[in-house]
């Protein structure tokens, strides 16, 4: 059996940390009001939120009318297009379903948590727009898609190399700690997954999909929370019980580091009616740790050291434990994976 080291264990801390100074998303005398977003979406809201308003008629202009040219991707409540602006920069435009309420929760939701945030390994909120029953919210553009496409989609996976795939480990691990741990109050992704991590130019990683998030205080109250839909990365407690805390974004990190490992999707079709998740089929495979070279993704295999491969692996595991309490804090997955990553690339580089 795969076993693990790690520099820093979640029985040596509490989840708790007393010893922990809080640090808020943003100071509190500068930081934007969390009241919920006015149903106006007026200018003077975005201006107290420090988040721009701006003109539909731009964001169209842009968009070429929102021409499905344009489009970078699509989901069940919003489509999100490629724009340029009126200084020729380029942005994300996120355009959410006019009528739809569960829609307009989201869009709520995303600029609420988001206008109050700011982490390198999060997506940055541009600005947003209201125009008659439209909603729309302005992200940075991240040139290379999100982390699913680059592993499922026409690549498969040859543009990430071993340490590449590291890095995008280690920043979404840091940008999930932010979330955990440094903000105030602490929020809960609850839609972690491959296409909801992005990637820049140089694959710097950046959480984005937090129109779902909620506070560890809303959490509490479970019942009045809607659950996900996406297959494969649904903690089980939360699944069968509506049990929702941190521990349920680190079971869905570990599928993420499964999929980074192996090449393989959340949840894959075996056959029509008949689908495996990635946690079912990768357990019992790394129960025998000689067999993990093997199976791991075509395009990394006998490209990085066998202890680090073990390590990862390690990590992986104990993230997706049926048990909540068995399951690392992010922070401790952090402090094992950093040294991981060369220091170039934004790890510490060392092995302890």
């Amino acid at each position: 059996m795969i076993c693990l080291w790690m520099s820093r264990t979640s029985s040596h801390r509490s989840e708790k940390d007393t010893n922990r100074q809080p640090v808020s998303a943003l100071d509190a005398e500068k930081g934007p009001s969390l009241h919920p977003v006015s149903s106006k979406w007026s200018t003077a809201a975005a201006k107290k939120r420090r988040v721009a308003f701006i003109e539909y008629e731009i964001l169209e202009s842009g968009t070429n009318g929102f021409c499905h040219e344009t489009i970078l991707g699509e989901g069940r409540s919003s489509s999100v297009y490629q724009a340029q602006l009126e200084d020729d920069s380029f942005v994300a435009v996120k355009r959410f379903t006019a009528g739809d309420a569960n829609a307009g929760r989201q869009c709520q939701n995303e600029m609420k948590l988001l206008s109050r945030v700011r982490h390198p390994n999060i997506i940055s909120l541009r600005g947003f727009c209201a125009h008659e029953e439209a909603k729309l919210l302005v992200y940075e553009l991240m040139p290379n898609g999100s982390l699913s496409s680059q592993l499922h989609g026409p690549a498969r996976g040859r543009t990430l190399s071993w340490h590449t795939r590291m890095k995008i480990a280690l920043d979404t691990a840091r940008g999930l700690e932010y979330l955990h741990e440094r903000c105030r109050p602490r929020v809960i992704h609850r839609d972690l997954q491959s296409s909801n991590i992005l990637l820049d130019y140089k694959f710097n990683a950046k959480l984005k999909g937090f129109g779902l998030a909620v506070t560890a205080n809303e959490a509490q109250n479970a019942d009045s929370i809607e659950l996900p839909g996406t297959p494969g990365y649904v903690a089980p407690e939360y699944l069968q019980d509506g049990k929702l805390t941190e521990k349920s974004d680190v079971y869905a990190y570990g599928v993420i580091l499964l999929e980074l490992l192996f090449g393989r999707k959340a949840v894959e079709e075996l056959s029509p009616g008949l689908s495996q998740s990635i946690v079912f089929w990768a357990i019992p495979q790394l129960t025998d740790r000689s067999k993990l070279p093997n199976i791991v993704d075509p395009v990394i295999k006998d490209t990085m050291d066998l202890k680090h491969l073990y390590q990862v692996a390690a990590v992986a595991v104990l993230c997706v434990q049926q048990e909540p309490s068995y399951r690392p804090l992010i922070t401790d997955v952090l402090y094992s994976l950093a040294p991981l990553v060369p220091s170039e690339l934004g790890g510490s580089g060392r092995v302890g």
